[in-house]
């Protein structure tokens, strides 16, 4: 967007663009959300930035009014798969409070000097600004909606010591932490969980998504139905567990944390499954264009492409549901966790994590079933992933994390693929070698063939990954019952 499309979107005080840039007014010193009701300053006193954290940087204040730190986050972060993209899905994941920038750096393959570089130039701030203002978002939250001491507040946002937090706070919203709780009534919640509301923008299909979840939920590890879903996974921390609830344009989130230092990365990794900074309005709009697709938005609006809570076991959950139905690889997946993953205590008795990599590697053969060359392709991968010589992170540039799956043994197009949409988000991914997915395009007669399939897609680029969604929908083959020939 240039100055004057995102001046046009203050003017009409536009809440589809909250999050996605911010407005700073050089008269006040402070910085706000597209949609904020105060006065629209004129042009002239009116700089944009892409991130909060730039407007930090610049000397500005968050709003007391419209608080742009309360809003769903950029969408960009999927949709751009260069340096700058990469580097704040790993940062909202809390890679710099656990390795510093460089680690992040490492991650990334980069200096931490180029890494700074680029970031500056890109977005207005480096990698520490950029966390700063990611660990000052999470403490606005901790302190407006929890009853958590000061102190607790502190360390579940990422802050190493109180002094820092206090500081932080201060200069970012230009009050202390007790006056901004104060601002607002905190929730109290039940003893050891933390209750937080995550916003997303509308229209927000969270029962559909929801639906989309209770469908494939592995025994013991989840618990879903169209209203909830609930699980437990291994932070870097520790296991947790959380559920949450549809509450209209938002998720309420309660969770339970071995340490509450994990709690950043919990609420990014919920953010990336559900979906939550999605522009669901620009991708609806865009979809509507063809004239056979244009019913299906307008009976599901909103719709969102289901992410990940952990990249290892979304590549598995793929292999795993390589060539069998939803059902098939569901029983699959329950008989592994059983066999390989640790019983913890969550919030409302026993469960069970997803067995890691390693797990799998040591003790998961004997429950998987299946053609021999599948299980293979299982456990050779669950090496890989345990001795490091294969990767797969929030991180990953798309077409690296691609060619890397895709030359080894057992996983082919429709997996690599796969895999894109749910760990990385990437929005852009026809799965041409899916048989539902092809059913659903023929019902409608968007398609007959996989070159036809390819042609009038093509036309809603870079949307194709929800264009997916729309005929697996269409299909009454339960999605991804895939056909492809596993290598």
């Amino acid at each position: 967007m240039d100055f004057a499309e995102r001046y046009r979107a203050i003017e009409t005080r536009d809440p589809r663009f909250d999050g996605q840039f911010f407005t700073a007014v050089h008269t006040t010193g402070i910085y706000c959300r597209p949609s904020c009701p105060a006065r629209t300053p004129l042009p002239r006193n009116v700089s944009f930035f892409t991130t909060s954290a730039a407007a930090h940087e610049a000397g500005f204040r968050a709003c007391k009014r419209c608080l742009p730190e309360a809003t769903p986050g950029t969408p960009a972060w999927n949709l751009r798969d260069d340096l700058a993209g990469r580097a704040m899905r790993l940062i909202a994941d809390g890679v710099v409070e656990r390795e510093g920038v460089p680690g992040l750096a490492a991650r990334l393959g980069y200096s931490s000097r180029h890494l700074t570089r680029v970031l500056t130039e890109q977005l207005g701030a480096g990698p520490l600004a950029l966390s700063r203002a990611h660990r000052a978002q999470t403490a606005r939250s901790l302190l407006t909606s929890t009853a958590l001491s000061m102190s607790d507040v502190a360390w579940a946002s990422g802050f190493s010591s109180v002094r820092q937090f206090n500081e932080t706070v201060s200069e970012v919203f230009d009050v202390t932490p007790g006056q901004l709780r104060l601002r607002h009534r905190g929730g109290h919640g039940e003893a050891g969980t933390i209750q937080l509301q995550l916003p997303a923008r509308e229209p927000f299909d969270a029962h559909g998504i929801l639906r989309w979840l209770s469908v494939r939920a592995v025994d013991g590890v989840e618990q879903a139905t169209a209203d909830r879903y609930a699980r437990t996974l291994l932070l870097p921390g520790g296991p947790a567990w959380f559920e949450v609830l549809p509450d209209r344009s938002s998720l309420r989130l309660t969770a339970k944390l071995t340490q509450l230092r994990d709690l950043p990365t919990l609420v990014s990794r919920v953010r990336r499954l559900f979906d939550l900074d999605a522009d669901p309005e620009g991708i609806d709009l865009a979809l509507t264009t063809d004239p056979l697709i244009a019913p299906l938005v307008a009976a599901d609006p909103g719709i969102r492409l289901p992410g990940t809570v952990d990249p290892h076991e979304m590549l598995f959950r793929a292999i795993i549901g390589q060539q069998i139905s939803v059902a098939a690889a569901r029983t699959q997946l329950s008989r592994l966790a059983a066999a390989a993953g640790d019983v913890i205590e969550t919030h409302i008795g026993l469960g069970r994590l997803f067995p890691t990599a390693a797990q799998i590697a040591a003790t998961g053969r004997p429950a998987l079933v299946g053609p021999r060359a599948r299980i293979d392709t299982i456990m050779s991968t669950a090496e890989a992933l345990a001795d490091g010589s294969l990767t797969l992170d929030f991180g990953d540039d798309a077409a690296s994390q691609y060619a890397a799956l895709v030359a080894r043994r057992g996983i082919g197009a429709w997996t690599a693929g796969y895999v894109a949409m749910r760990v990385l988000g990437s929005p852009d991914v026809l799965l041409t070698g899916d048989v539902a997915l092809r059913t659903g395009a023929r019902r409608l007669g968007f398609a007959d063939d996989i070159p036809a399939l390819e042609r009038r897609a093509a036309a809603l680029s870079p949307w194709r990954s929800y264009l997916s969604l729309h005929l697996w929908a269409a299909s009454a083959t339960t999605p991804h019952t895939n056909a492809e020939e596993a290598r």
